[in-house]
């Protein structure tokens, strides 16, 4: 067998040793006689988080053919079918799409907390706190006062209970008005809350006269892990935030839910957010497709995160860090290795694989309906040669790499 690579050919035992060991789905091979042409496929493996999906023909054709109108003046029909919808599914009055989850999120806490200067108790470890600007406090002028958060995304509700502020000490405190869960709880590798914990919480709410919203981002892989409806995941909440670009896989956007009286303030502030768009049906319809066929896929996904779980923990100097429940898997590199999160990094992407490093030991891993399960061997073949297992990606990268180079 002879092989052509790059301009280059291979023949002989090195032609059938790697012509052996390519890895179909990563190669094209173009069979001539007794010589095989090969060329490098142009495929991508991004493992970075689920908002990467790119949508499906289903939703294009779906987002061409949309029915628009102003959603400012009016309202846009067909986001007004996605907002119906998603309050069905969820159990509330009333929904309103918006741009971002992290819109989503600030416009529910400034609604709960229209006074300037309240306080809202949420986890430190929790996306709102973490990673959305800060915005509640400095757009809002909401003060956060964070209770910690357990390793499977919870908060203790006695630690809860006592960072509620006493009313009679409103002359120096900030007024507690809102506790805000995450579900699932990102940084706590997708682990989900129970609807019993939640109902805890919510009883603490009513029992003190506070909201309580929940960030739902991935409200959906919450409710495929559990076993449990959407509504019943969220009886207990005021307010919720739902993405659409997440594990559901739509381009864009997030819808929040509530009270139509909720939603009212919302679609307000939403505006005066600069979040107010015209004909956005386009978008909306996208989101209608994933709802409609997208949902059922991500029981999928947490399978093939438990399977990429375990064989990372099969390779020396990797520990998955807490249980995978849903499509999030955090992995350690240990001390002692050979290779830490950055190097990892640059040599998997070299072969089309995309991770997050979180620090210099720990790397985030999302799961989508776009990876495949072939995608998740080839992942893992590569990490093992990176981290120095094996002698090649699946027995052939090591030296396809070589000839690249040359």
């Amino acid at each position: 067998m002879a092989l052509h690579i790059k301009g280059k050919w291979f023949s002989g035992n090195q032609g059938e040793r790697i012509g052996s060991r390519l890895s179909s789905g990563f190669f094209e091979r173009k069979e001539d006689g007794k010589f095989v042409d090969v060329k490098m496929v142009t495929k991508t493996v991004d493992l970075r988080s689920d908002t990467v999906t790119k949508p499906t023909e289903t939703m294009r054709a779906a987002m061409a053919v949309a029915e628009v109108d102003d959603d400012v003046l009016l309202y846009d029909p067909t986001a007004l079918r996605l907002e119906t919808e998603m309050a069905r599914i969820t159990g509330k009055e009333a929904a309103l799409f918006v741009p971002s989850g992290t819109m989503g999120n600030l416009i529910s806490v400034l609604v709960h907390c229209e006074v300037r200067g309240s306080e809202v108790i949420l986890g430190d470890n929790s996306h709102i706190h973490m990673y959305e600007n800060g915005g509640i406090s400095t757009i809002g002028g909401v003060h956060p006062r964070t209770v910690k958060n357990n390793d499977d995304g919870t908060m203790d509700i006695d630690l809860i209970e006592a960072a509620i502020r006493d009313p009679r000490g409103e002359i120096v405190y900030p007024t507690t008005r809102l506790i805000c869960l995450e579900n699932t709880h990102a940084n706590s590798g997708g682990r989900c809350l129970p609807p019993e914990y939640i109902d805890r919480v919510g009883k603490l709410a009513k029992k003190h006269g506070l909201k309580l919203h929940i960030d739902g981002a991935r409200i959906f892989n919450a409710s495929i892990a559990l076993g449990v409806p959407v509504n019943r995941l969220l009886k207990a909440a005021d307010s919720a935030s739902v993405c659409l670009s997440k594990g559901l896989g739509a381009p864009v956007g997030s819808v929040i839910v509530g009270s139509k009286s909720f939603i009212n303030k919302a679609r307000r502030l939403r505006k005066t957010l600069g979040g107010g768009m015209r004909q956005i049906g386009i978008i909306c319809a996208a989101g209608l497709v994933a709802l409609q066929e997208n949902i059922t896929k991500l029981e999928g996904d947490h399978k093939k995160a438990k399977i990429l779980a375990e064989g990372l923990n099969q390779i020396k100097g990797l520990k998955v860090v807490n249980s995978v429940e849903t499509n999030i898997v955090y992995f350690d590199i240990l001390e002692g290795s050979n290779i830490n999160s950055e190097t990892l990094s640059k040599y998997l992407q070299e072969h089309g694989v995309l991770i997050m490093p979180e620090s210099l030991s720990r790397v985030r891993i999302v799961l989508h309906h776009q990876i495949s399960g072939t995608d998740v061997q080839y992942t893992l073949s590569c990490i093992q040669q990176a981290v120095g297992e094996v002698q090649g990606c699946n027995g052939n990268l090591k030296e396809i790499s070589e000839f690249q180079g040359q």
